[in-house]
């Protein structure tokens, strides 16, 4: 088959990415020819079809919204296009259409920068569309029904429509954006634009649960999990004196709740990755003149993550959101790792408590710390629930089982 997947970058950012760049190479190995479609960028790995990427809102070299000129009138139009409707991806995507002649278009991630357009670009020209949801952005203008400045859950969007996002100023803090955020989704709605999806993937069955609640046909839905290349089972693993977070150091990962589970404990913890918002220098200032183990080692690729994989004790995920369903579990299970998470959304089917990781009570410091001593204690019990992590790895995340549901899902579309 020829295949084109769709998504914003075309670079290694986050989740998005590695799945984009793992599933290409996952097809290609199948004996499938698969066509990105993307937006030019200056990170952007070498592609033939790079002509027919949108242009870049600002110029190629910004990744996040905040590094946008908002002040500039070529990127507002710009960005007003790429809510709405993009004349422009519409019209470079049926160009690439015409010419490589697919048999269906895989979009990842699309929103904000890429615009539904191209879910009607694709049905004009009559090729079946699959839509892989990673996030809520369709239902949430925050992608992760969060409220930052009060740092809760909030799924009024859902429950009662899509006008609060205007009233707590949901997208980027901005009650101009969120207002046009707002009228983005009006617009979609009107034009029943994803009624033209032939299909979704979706992940997490949690996650599967609120789009069903949103309106999307259970019909339409398959459940897919995302897929890890498991590491050489002769990788050195050992079980060492620290535990590990790597990710975002934001409020929504509950990075003030796993610290405050570390005040006091002479147990090391590890935390890699960035902040989108400077939130590591104010828990770094938090932790000053406190009795801690606890060391920042900054962002790093995944392959400077592996050797802290390798020897940590067991990892933890904190968060405070829904996550749809995030690798570093995956991460940690391929090397031999239990995982201490949250007890909500998603992370309860990935996380079977006292079998590959333990669960802890939804924003209390006190049961997560609990539940670290417990496996510093007894790294017996750490080695086998992350050996059980690993198991769970190649039964039910495997390379093999993702393709071939997704190539059979793709086969009876055609």
């Amino acid at each position: 088959m020829r295949i084109i997947v769709a998504n914003i970058r075309y670079f290694l950012s986050g989740g998005p990415e590695r799945y984009m760049f793992n599933i290409m190479d996952a097809l290609e190995e199948k004996g499938h020819n698969v066509i990105p479609f993307s937006v030019k960028h200056n990170l952007n790995r070498p592609s033939d079809y790079s002509p027919y990427f949108l242009e870049p809102i600002g110029n190629g070299e910004e990744i996040y919204f905040k590094n946008y000129k908002t002040n500039n009138l070529k990127d507002i139009i710009r960005i007003i296009g790429r809510l709405f409707y993009s004349f422009e991806a519409k019209r470079k995507l049926t160009r690439l259409i015409g010419d490589v002649r697919p048999d269906l278009i895989y979009i990842l991630y699309f929103e904000n920068k890429m615009s539904p357009s191209i879910i009607n670009a694709a049905k004009k020209s009559n090729v079946p569309v699959v839509v892989r949801i990673s996030d809520f952005g369709m239902i949430c203008a925050d992608n992760i029904f969060y409220l930052y400045d009060r740092q809760k859950i909030c799924e009024k969007c859902l429950s009662k429509g899509k006008k609060h996002l205007i009233f707590n100023k949901c997208f980027h803090k901005s009650l101009p954006y969120s207002m046009l955020k707002y009228f983005s989704y009006i617009l979609h709605d009107i034009m029943r634009i994803y009624e033209n999806v032939d299909a979704f993937v979706i992940p997490s069955k949690f996650t599967i649960g609120k789009f069903i609640e949103y309106g999307i046909p259970e019909k339409k839905i398959l459940h897919i999990p995302t897929f890890f290349n498991l590491i050489n089972e002769t990788d050195s693993i050992e079980y060492g004196d620290f535990a590990l977070y790597f990710g975002r150091i934001d409020p929504d990962k509950g990075i003030k709740i796993l610290v405050d589970a570390f005040i006091g404990l002479d147990y090391q913890l590890k935390i890699i990755g960035f902040s989108s918002s400077n939130y590591d220098e104010l828990i770094i200032d938090y932790l000053k003149g406190k009795s801690h183990e606890i060391s920042f080692l900054g962002k790093m690729s995944f392959e400077e993550i592996v050797p802290y994989l390798q020897k940590c004790c067991f990892t933890i995920l904190s968060s405070e959101i829904y996550d749809n369903f995030p690798n570093t579990i995956l991460e940690s299970f391929a090397f031999k790792k239990a995982v201490i998470a949250t007890d909500i959304g998603s992370l309860k089917e990935m996380v079977e408590n006292e079998k590959t990781g333990l669960l802890f009570e939804y924003r209390n410091s006190s049961d997560l710390r609990n539940k670290v001593k417990e496996l510093f204690s007894n790294k017996e019990k750490a080695k086998r629930l992350g050996e059980n992590g690993f198991i769970k790895l190649k039964e039910d995340f495997s390379k093999e089982d993702h393709v071939n549901k997704l190539i059979n899902l793709f086969e009876n579309l055609r």
